[in-house]
């Protein structure tokens, strides 16, 4: 018997729109999470990163992220790109861990996630695919809290933009990996693509070129906000 993934079965187009996940610990996790938040002096930030951790794991993407890769792709983009940040503005709660340390530890993460057997056996392990889950959005949340630390010198904005360089070449590697694989690697979705109008390598591809384009926005976008922070401080001096 095949195991069912922790999102579930592979939705269609046409089964999308019901396949939300109400898992009640999921559920009560947000809601404990957003009461926590809500003392933050960063409310918006905080109710940002609970909207980017319901839509990856309650909304359709959990389900979607069962047919097709390139959804995977997005679901790591939400979680590395959009809850992490905004966690590390509302709660830097890890703000003291190295942004170095933190950042080889998110690379481990990503690259683990990519390999086509850990990635098997996290479809047929629920236990394994929030451990990853785990591994790849707490060392993120402790490394935007460090870049995202408040008043940092000219230079050491330019460290933490030149880390954020880093993390952003990290997700170019790995997308261009993908985008000229000549091969299938992830044969749970050898399957699953098909109805979505996508071949499975061609979904292969655009999960690469997710991560390699679009991945690239937010990552420019933060870089170019610690530096204009630290210039107008500079400036204000």
């Amino acid at each position: 018997m095949t195991p069912m993934p922790y999102c579930g079965p592979a939705p269609v187009p046409d089964q999308l729109w019901r396949s939300w996940n109400l898992d009640p610990a999921v559920l009560i996790g947000l809601a404990l999470l957003t009461v926590w938040l809500m003392r933050s002096d960063q409310r918006g930030a905080g109710m940002l990163a609970v909207a980017a951790l319901a839509v990856a794991f309650v909304s359709p993407l959990c389900a979607l992220t069962v047919a097709l890769f390139s959804a995977r792709a997005v679901h790591h983009l939400l979680l590395i790109a959009v809850a992490a940040p905004a966690l590390a503005v509302a709660w830097p709660a890890m703000a003291r861990v190295p942004a170095g340390l933190s950042l080889a530890a998110l690379t481990g993460a990503m690259i683990a996630w990519h390999l086509p057997d850990l990635y098997a056996a996290i479809w047929a392990s629920d236990g394994l695919y929030w451990l990853m889950q785990a591994a790849m959005l707490l060392p993120a949340w402790a490394f935007w809290s460090a870049v995202l630390a408040p008043r940092p010198t000219a230079p050491e904005a330019l460290r933490r933009a030149g880390l954020i360089g880093g993390l952003a070449g990290v997700m170019g590697l790995l997308g261009a990996a993908l985008t000229f694989a000549p091969a299938i690697l992830y044969v749970p979705h050898l399957g699953t693509t098909l109805p979505w109008g996508l071949p499975p390598l061609a979904d292969q591809q655009l999960a690469g070129l997710i991560m390699w384009v679009p991945g690239f926005v937010p990552m420019a976008a933060i870089a170019a906000l610690v530096l204009g922070r630290a210039w107008r401080a500079e400036v204000a001096r």
